[in-house]
């Protein structure tokens, strides 16, 4: 048996009852290490596509992120990664990659890209590429060329003859019964090859083949080309998916298990994935990569290049991205657990749970990060609601570590509805007009809000490339800088306190009252504290802070939710604090003492 650290927490609140054991976390060794930069960064994601049109053709471009980029500096960004900007035919608008040497024209040229990268590095501002591994487009040379046997790409991608179909000689069946994400078969017949190939997402996406070393290779290379042109890392798109099993004996693949979960078996998730999703060889790619990324840095100095990767995968696998010991792995492994477990019906508790559950699994020594939202999840208010936009926020700017904002998500933008005629999204036009609502990702990839005119000043053109939302003359960056109350500055508020010692090095300790009052508190010694409270459910309550590591009686309102009737700067009792329904603040205080007490027990 190791070492256990047991801590006991002394106090009775006379108002609110703490619901269940307080948690508290260091991070990182005890409030005291530096940092890289990366570490207390906020990321913000940008969609390309819908961010900012410089030229009047309905879509945003990389001269229009360029324009943009003082936005993100004065709202406190330190790194923005974009989705992908790569030649493309836009089948999955981007994730379907032509050339990874090359710029998607409507986007913009290869100077556009250079001219993007020293504007960001004046201001100090960090750019991050989607790198998309797991597969290219149809139109790719290295898939003609793989088509047409032309030799070294003979097994760049995952071929398979298929099998004779017993009931029509002419024909040929799948090589098994492997499901796309995307919907129907994995597998599609080529003709001229006279093979199925593999795809995980849509037919236009084959999937490389990294059992093949010269895949391996032709990726590392990719990734050194956009270094070597000034890009501070990579997100890593649909990492699991990105080996499969290895063929057996006889040169086929077995069929995935059914699930259970649907009784449609076009549907994803009709099977379970044990043989496309995880698989171990997928861990060692990630390490080989941020070995790619470590000597970029020791061969041309500088700050590090980081690797954000994309899995929605069990934690116990998504630790080990981190690295084994031995090797690093990803700096940033998405934590998507906001998005997985929790949603407009969670509790206090629920949050509660988890965000201890990713501290108590993180390895040591690692950095935690927080996601709410990205290109392919309903926008935050429309999941939680738009009477919960400040609180998510608050609890994601105040949590330790990285946190990452999806474009919009700070001013509280909304999903758009989005028509079947308009639906653009493949994983909504691979259904039909009775069910693609619940598969579209349109409605939160509609054009930022950027002022009161025509079009939210996305764009001059009549018609964008999806319709902007109708709430755009109130939500906008130009309303919202001017308001005192609005979820923007009450964003820019939090983001001035992540800059503080407290917040980059103090502990955390996260509480729960009366089952809907979320606490989160962050202290250090000698410096303000800061405690987010956050009332998640719909009754008024009334809590008693002041037994929490010992809280003086005044505390300070540091930043509150556009609908508080508080106000920052006033003072209110750490023993008598009420809270409305949906209500959040963040409260400011210095306090010296911890007001922990804690011991150390060998377990033999």
């Amino acid at each position: 048996m190791g070492l256990k650290l047991l801590i006991f927490m002394i106090g009775f609140c006379s108002y609110g009852i703490a619901d269940n054991s307080n948690s508290l976390f260091y991070f990182p060794s005890d409030g005291q290490s530096d940092s890289d930069w990366w570490q207390r960064a906020s990321f913000y994601q940008i969609y390309p596509r819908s961010f900012q049109d410089s030229n009047g053709d309905g879509i945003g471009d990389l001269n229009g992120i360029t324009q943009r980029l003082g936005y993100l500096k004065e709202i406190g960004i330190k790194a923005t990664w974009l989705s992908p900007i790569f030649k493309s035919p836009m089948a999955d608008f981007g994730y379907d990659v032509a050339d990874f040497y090359s710029i998607q024209p409507e986007y913009g040229t290869m100077n556009d890209f250079d001219r993007l990268v020293r504007k960001a590095q004046e201001i100090d501002l960090k750019i991050i590429l989607d790198f998309v591994p797991n597969h290219s487009s149809d139109e790719n040379v290295w898939f003609r060329n793989s088509v047409n046997r032309v030799k070294g790409f003979e097994d760049f991608y995952v071929w398979h003859p298929g099998f004779e179909d017993p009931n029509n000689s002419s024909a040929r069946l799948p090589p098994n019964n492997w499901i796309s994400v995307f919907q129907k078969s994995a597998w599609q017949y080529n003709d001229k090859r006279g093979e199925f190939y593999l795809h995980q997402f849509t037919v236009k996406q084959p999937d490389l083949n990294y059992r093949n070393p010269s895949v391996v290779k032709e990726m590392k290379n990719v990734l050194r080309f956009w270094l070597d042109r000034g890009v501070s890392g990579f997100r890593i798109d649909a990492v699991p998916h990105i080996f499969e099993i290895d063929k057996d004996a006889n040169g086929n693949y077995p069929d995935e298990p059914l699930s259970g979960n649907t009784d449609d078996p076009n549907d994803w998730n009709y099977l379970n994935h044990i043989y496309t999703k995880d698989m171990p060889e997928t861990i060692d790619m990630i390490y080989q990569w941020r070995e790619v990324l470590d000597n970029h840095k020791k061969k041309h100095g500088g700050e590090s290049r980081v690797m954000l990767t994309e899995s929605y995968s069990p934690i116990d696998i998504v630790m080990k991205y981190y690295g084994d010991g031995k090797r690093e792995g990803s700096h940033i492994p998405f934590n998507f657990l906001l998005i997985e477990q929790l949603n407009k019906d969670s509790n206090a508790n629920d949050y509660k749970s988890t965000i201890d559950y990713w501290m108590k699994n993180m390895p040591p020594n690692r950095t935690p990060n927080w996601v709410i939202g990205n290109h392919d999840q309903n926008r935050v208010a429309s999941r939680f609601g738009t009477d919960r936009i400040d609180m998510i926020n608050m609890i994601l700017l105040t949590l330790p570590g990285v946190s990452i904002t999806y474009n919009g998500e700070e001013l509280g933008m909304v999903d758009v509805w989005i028509s079947w005629n308009d639906t653009v999204d493949p994983a909504a036009c691979n259904t039909n007009p009775s069910v693609y609502e619940k598969f579209s990702r349109d409605p939160e990839r509609t054009p930022f809000q950027w002022d009161t005119t025509a079009n939210a000043g996305f764009s001059t053109n009549s018609k964008t490339w999806l319709p902007v939302a109708t709430n755009y003359k109130d939500v906008n960056v130009e309303v919202e800088m001017t308001k005192p109350k609005s979820h923007l500055n009450v964003y820019m508020t939090l983001m001035r306190a992540r800059s503080t010692r407290t917040m980059k090095y103090g502990k955390m300790l996260t509480e729960v009252f009366n089952g809907n009052v979320l606490v989160i508190l962050r202290q250090l010694s000698g410096d303000d504290s800061y405690i987010t409270v956050a009332n998640i459910g719909d009754t008024t309550e009334t809590i008693d802070l002041s037994n929490t590591s010992k809280l003086p009686d005044s505390l300070q309102y540091y930043s509150v939710s556009v609908s508080s009737d508080h106000h920052p700067g006033e003072t209110v009792s750490s023993r008598n604090i009420v809270l409305k329904p949906k209500e959040s603040f963040v409260l400011k205080t210095n306090v010296e003492s911890h007001g922990y007490e804690y011991f150390k027990y060998v377990v033999d």
